[in-house]
């Protein structure tokens, strides 16, 4: 039996510049999907996880349903490819990643049924950009790669500061006393539905009419149209955050990180339209509540907030903020 396990993560900042060529920062989180996966040969795969009822089967060469179940099918099927696994497989998953908050459950999923099946000496990298690849071209939702390389890098309490052009990257020991809150705001998304496709469409758009490359390069925007003006405003402006956010964390100076995350979540906001007013409404209060900064995490249209707590905050600090909210809740806090 191969056995895996692998962290969520939460993006700090950085957000919609993954395929723009641009940097992120984003952070293990303490939650993580532990996975078994048995060889049994024949010609189905078999899936079962401990959050879902019943087992989920396929044959070897199944196209992806819809299933959650696909996730782990994909990731089967190229590691025959591969040569790490000759005929069907068992995999049992067991997970307290929140599905569908942006915290990147999909990606720890599928990049740890690849871990548990790679000879131990594989390049981490090498397995994300695989993982990457899984989501894809077999799940069909075109993301970057930012996911992929934070859980196969990172473990709690570590950040990865990440060009996503390059792939270069440097992982950074969260400061003594920072402490982030992840909470899901109780709206949940899909990025299959897509609204993700719609928006990375158009970032590929306005770097075309720009005839950049990638569109984090871009730096006069008057030529755009107001709808993609506004799209390349964010992504430009999010790279230079995420630039600044890395020396902030580096130097440990909380306020600026915090306020980079606040100018962050405004111009997923305004500009890049990702954010919903329940999540709106949350960061609001948690700004009002004290702390430094906060933000939606993920690609938006629903799931988690990240907030940076004020020093000195205990584990009851969000209580009065998320007694305003019903239907949100803590997932998880990191730091020391």
């Amino acid at each position: 039996m191969a056995k895996s396990w692998t962290p969520g993560r939460v993006n700090l900042i950085g957000e919609w510049v993954d395929f723009n060529g641009g940097w992120v920062l984003p952070a293990a989180l303490p939650l993580g999907v532990a996975i078994d996966v048995t060889q049994i040969g024949g010609t189905r795969d078999i899936v079962g996880s401990a959050q879902f009822e019943g087992l989920a089967e396929a044959e070897l060469d199944a196209r992806a349903s819809g299933h959650w179940a696909d996730y782990v099918f994909g990731a089967l099927q190229y590691a025959r490819r591969k040569g790490w696994l000759t005929g069907g497989a068992r995999a049992e998953l067991s997970s307290d990643i929140p599905a569908g908050a942006g915290v990147s459950s999909s990606a720890a999923v599928t990049l740890g049924v690849l871990r548990a099946l790679a000879p131990a000496d594989t390049d981490a990298t090498e397995l994300a950009v695989l993982a990457r690849e899984i989501e894809n071209r077999f799940i069909g939702v075109p993301c970057g790669i930012m996911d992929q390389m934070a859980v196969a890098h990172t473990r709690p309490g570590e950040a990865l500061a990440l060009d996503t052009r390059t792939l270069s990257l440097q992982t950074i020991d969260l400061p003594s006393g920072w402490r982030f809150a992840v909470l899901h705001s109780g709206v949940q998304r899909k990025l299959a539905d897509g609204r993700y496709k719609t928006r990375r469409t158009a970032c590929l758009e306005a770097a075309d009419q720009l005839e950049q490359e990638w569109l984090c390069d871009a730096t006069d925007l008057s030529a755009l149209d107001p709808e993609h003006q506004a799209i390349a405003r964010h992504v430009t402006s999010e790279n230079r955050r995420a630039l600044e956010a890395i020396r902030a964390l580096e130097a440990g100076e909380a306020e600026t990180f915090g306020r980079l995350m606040t100018a962050s979540h405004i111009s997923l906001r305004d500009d890049f339209d990702v954010s919903t007013p329940e999540i709106d409404r949350l960061v609001a209060d948690f700004l009002a509540h004290g702390a430094p900064g906060a933000r939606i995490t993920g690609a938006g249209f629903g799931g988690c907030i990240v907030v940076l707590k004020p020093a000195g905050a205990g584990q009851d600090w969000v209580q009065p903020v998320l007694d305003k909210h019903p239907a949100a809740r803590l997932v998880c806090e990191i730091g020391s």
